[in-house]
């Protein structure tokens, strides 16, 4: 019997109504947070790793268990993949994947800064499911909401974002055309190969999924 997973309930029915305002702010300033502690041994491995590589970059943020950054390194075999999660016990549980990948412990925002910082632009970027922070006055900490939101763009490539919540995406649609770039919503296909193993176990409960995606200069 497979576990079923509940819908995300939100007493907000649409966009939120504070976000063309939140986006354009942080548009306008640097995202300054110090790098935390947790965060350095992975800026470290970072560096050494594109300093060895020197070709094309994946990023897999917010990866859980790394299922997403294993078959990502599959599709993408002569790019670096690099999966992200702040969670040691997650990345504890990491699939087997291939030599092409690397997996980070650390803040995905962190890793986005540290890229822009040494001019890295990504042939890919992938959000899978993160946190929808379903209440409205939790909108600064969904991925389009959040101060490094930016960082995303400038870091270019395609860029995809998944959720099982319908607003998230379309808010991170609007968030990417105030910012000026184009981006498209759409259902994800349920014949596709399950990236994540939230995909999976939304799919099992007859979630519809969605996705935003762009390719950005």
């Amino acid at each position: 019997m497979q576990a079923s997973s509940s819908k995300v309930h939100s007493s907000q029915a649409g966009v939120h109504p504070g976000l063309p305002a939140l986006v354009k702010r942080h548009a306008s300033s640097s995202w300054r947070k110090p790098a935390q502690q947790v965060d350095l041994p992975a800026l470290d491995l970072l560096d050494k790793a594109l300093d060895k590589h020197r070709g094309p970059v994946v990023l897999d943020s917010f990866c859980g268990t790394g299922q997403s950054t294993a078959i990502l390194a599959a599709r993408y075999d002569n790019a670096l993949v690099i999966g992200v999660d702040k969670s040691s016990h997650r990345l504890d549980r990491r699939h087997a994947a291939p030599d092409n990948s690397l997996f980070l412990q650390a803040h995905c925002e962190a890793i986005w800064r540290h890229l822009v910082a040494r001019e890295q632009k990504l042939l890919a970027h992938y959000l899978l499911y993160p946190n929808p922070w379903p209440k409205p006055g939790h909108l600064s900490r969904r991925v389009h909401g959040h101060p490094a939101f930016p960082l995303i763009l400038a870091l270019g490539g395609y860029v995809e974002l998944r959720s099982n919540w319908q607003v998230y995406v379309e808010e991170c649609g609007v968030a990417l055309h105030l910012l000026g770039q184009p981006s498209r919503i759409a259902v994800v296909p349920g014949d596709q190969e399950a990236l994540t193993l939230f995909e999976h176990k939304y799919r099992e409960s007859g979630h519809q999924l969605w996705s935003v995606t762009a390719t950005l200069p």
